[in-house]
């Protein structure tokens, strides 16, 4: 398991590593980024990332291309706050034809200091609705509404761009298309493809904040340099949901409690281990709880200490409702659309954990209550078999009838772990075994 773990720490890292490198593109270069889906915690670091790494480069345009439904709220307004703080020109591009910046992409396409679209696309529709997609009801849905719409109208008026338009996409969900969107100057021009858009662009003044100084736009012959999504942000944008983290934690503890129950079995605590890796990978971009973490570090404690602690069961019921109270308290954004995790979710990896603490624990109980071989009658294990519990070179121990023994190995030859030995007798309270499992030949020299 230290192994495996250490191996996913080394690919972590060269991701990350390989995020980084390019760093000897020419300057002045025009950098893309290409955004198509919803928008949340993991495109809104991505977005970060390649607007960072283009500013380092002292790029002469960042581009993205965008296509999105919409998305998050908090993670719209983490773009947007990085778009006004661009220090180069950011030019948001609404394509391929047929795509659109609805919802939240309204928000990030008026935050460009170049806004585009591509023919049949489509702009607006951006009024708030809740995480599950429901409408939202009562005072809240006014505040949020307000809220919204302050905060586009603020937007489109730092971009000089149409705020009355921007406010209704807000509060009454119009919609508009791209040639449309440049009549009403909520966009600034139609580009076939991105090759049009830098060939009308160039030449342009762009002024990067309204007390800023000026730019021109020199894009003729500009390299093109591409930053998308790498791989530990691609394997994000499918785990990163607070229900994918809770259903991977509830997995990995099922399967360490299955590990601890049954020491021979390696598979089980490898494979809970990265489950447990996975689900909390998953949780790093997300606004977690602190308290939500803690209480799933404190279940996996309690669910595993109950197998090795004879009781009542209090440690496994502890646990179960540390791991529920987590589920609940795991995602700290108090935001109207941010996602929790569902009662679903809470039922199946409770019910899971449940049934088999308390199924393992009935077998525990039931083994406890055996007769268990003494002193005076440690022959009664001669002739049984069982499973080396760590190496035997000649001495260790081995699980006999779900008990460990002190054992030698009668040859004096070595046993692997988790090999299959036969008792052949006993000497005080150690027991002699034999390997059942054919000899490892060696190569020939």
């Amino acid at each position: 398991m230290r192994v495996l773990a250490l191996a996913l720490l080394c690919l972590g890292l060269g991701s990350a590593m390989l995020s980084g490198c390019g760093s000897d593109n020419p300057r002045g270069a025009i950098h893309v980024s290409e955004l198509a889906q919803d928008i949340g915690p993991v495109s809104a670091n991505f977005i970060v990332r390649a607007l960072d790494r283009a500013e380092k480069q002292d790029a002469a345009l960042w581009v993205l291309m965008l296509d999105t439904p919409g998305g998050l709220i908090s993670s719209t307004d983490d773009i947007v706050q990085r778009l006004l703080a661009a220090e180069i020109p950011v030019a948001v591009f609404v394509a391929p034809a047929g795509g659109r910046a609805a919802s939240a992409g309204t928000f990030i396409t008026m935050a460009g200091h170049i806004a585009a679209m591509a023919p049949n696309t489509q702009i607006g529709a951006a009024h708030p609705i809740a995480g599950g997609g429901e409408d939202i009801d009562g005072d809240l849905r006014e505040k949020v509404t307000n809220d919204a719409a302050a905060d586009i109208r603020g937007i489109a008026k730092h971009r000089n761009r149409n705020a009355e338009w921007a406010e209704d996409a807000v509060r009454k969900s119009v919609s508009i298309t791209g040639d449309e969107a440049v009549a009403l100057n909520v966009v600034d021009l139609v580009a076939t493809d991105l090759r049009d858009l830098l060939d009308q662009i160039d030449g342009r003044v762009i002024q990067l904040d309204p007390d800023g100084e000026n730019v021109i736009l020199n894009l003729a012959g500009a390299p093109i340099v591409e930053t998308n999504y790498n791989f530990a942000e691609s394997v994000l944008d499918v785990i990163a949901d607070p229900n994918i983290a809770f259903i991977f934690t509830s997995l990995g503890s099922l399967l360490l409690i299955i590990e601890a129950f049954s020491p021979g079995l390696v598979g089980p605590g490898v494979f809970g281990v990265i489950m447990l890796i996975f689900g909390f990978f998953a949780l790093g971009p997300l606004d977690t709880n602190p308290a939500g973490i803690a209480l799933l570090v404190l279940a996996i404690i309690l669910l595993v200490a109950e197998v090795f602690v004879a009781g009542f069961g209090f440690l496994g019921i502890g646990g179960i409702v540390a791991l529920i109270l987590g589920g609940l308290l795991l995602i700290g954004d108090a935001s109207v659309d941010a996602e929790r995790v569902s009662i679903w979710a809470l039922i199946v990896g409770a019910g899971l954990v449940g049934l088999v603490v308390f199924g393992l624990g009935a077998l525990i109980a039931v083994d406890r209550r055996k007769p268990k071989w003494t002193y005076r009658n440690r022959q009664g294990i001669v002739g049984r078999e069982g499973q080396a519990h760590n190496t035997l070179s000649p001495g260790g121990t081995v699980m006999v009838d779900a008990e460990l023994w002190s054992a030698r190995s009668a040859a004096g030859v070595e046993i692997p772990e988790g090999a299959t030995i036969r008792v052949v007798g006993t000497e005080g309270l150690t027991a002699i075994v034999e390997s059942l499992e054919p000899p490892v030949e060696e190569p020939d020299e």
